[in-house]
């Protein structure tokens, strides 16, 4: 069985847009399957479902070939020694993929944002194509790593947005902890996902935000559109420790749980 899966809390909140897809497959692993096989056999069941179904328009049709993702899972042994990951990928549409939490979660994101993850994949790509595999990334490579292993997708309201980019966390937490009922958020980043099926006080995302009243079976289309190398080289992420989150995790129930400045670093300036 692959290290770490057992260990995953399904009801936890960071879960709870990743259960339906994610639990099913988890399961399989725990049976002894790996985790490219267990991935592999999901999405083969996935464009059977779609191959069977009676597509009333084109535009309906095309819509969900899209919503499949359409890479293969393949062993890590498969990754030829020396060549960048990123550009295995692209030259392949193969994803190597080891027995553990990092790729597990690696793989359930591509399932889920298929196009956000096919669009990271040209950005690393093209950055490698540019600049090569080097010790230095650059920015746009830099960015874009930061958002695939750590990015969080949040929609909230502006008031709320303000705040928190103010780094006033007792009031984007507390005073405002009524605000956070109508907030929407997806952990996307693997490495953050992998980090809290272990939790710890100081997990700390990077916040992307999502416009306002997008539904999430939009995100992925928007997202990939979003993408985009001079944008992400502004790197307009929104490092915060996400087990602040009003009803993430309970210590965060007193309200001194944020005097911790190590955490919960004051604004600049301050």
């Amino acid at each position: 069985m692959a290290h770490g899966l057992s260990s995953i809390d399904w009801e936890a909140p960071w879960l709870k847009p990743w259960r339906e897809r994610g639990e099913p497959i988890a399961h399989q692993v725990k049976q002894g399957v790996s985790v490219e096989q267990a991935f592999n056999a999901t999405l083969a069941l996935h464009k059977r479902e779609l191959s069977m179904q009676d597509l009333g328009t084109q535009a309906q049709a095309q819509g969900l070939a899209h919503a499949i993702c359409e890479v293969q899972f393949v062993p890590q042994s498969a990754l030829p020694d020396g060549q960048a990951y990123e550009q295995f990928i692209f030259d392949t549409q193969s994803v190597p993929t080891r027995d553990g939490l990092h790729d597990f979660f690696n793989a359930l994101c591509w399932l889920q944002f298929p196009l956000a993850k096919k669009q990271i994949n040209l950005v690393q790509a093209t950055a490698i194509q540019a600049q090569g595999v080097g010790a230095v990334r650059g920015p746009v490579r830099d960015a874009v790593t930061v958002f695939d292993e750590n990015a969080t997708l949040i929609q909230l309201p502006d008031d709320l947005w303000r705040t928190l980019q103010e780094r006033h966390w007792h009031k984007a937490f507390v005073n405002l902890k009524s605000s956070w009922q109508d907030v929407q958020m997806w952990v996307f980043g693997h490495a953050a996902l992998e980090k809290l099926v272990n939790p710890y006080k100081a997990i700390t995302v990077h916040l992307w935000r999502v416009p306002s009243n997008l539904p999430t079976s939009e995100w992925d289309a928007w997202l990939a559109q979003d993408l985009q190398p001079r944008k992400l080289a502004a790197k307009p992420f929104l490092p915060t420790p996400v087990l602040g989150v009003p009803g993430w995790w309970p210590a965060n129930e007193n309200p001194d749980f944020y005097a911790d400045t190590q955490v919960f670093r004051p604004p600049r300036g301050a």
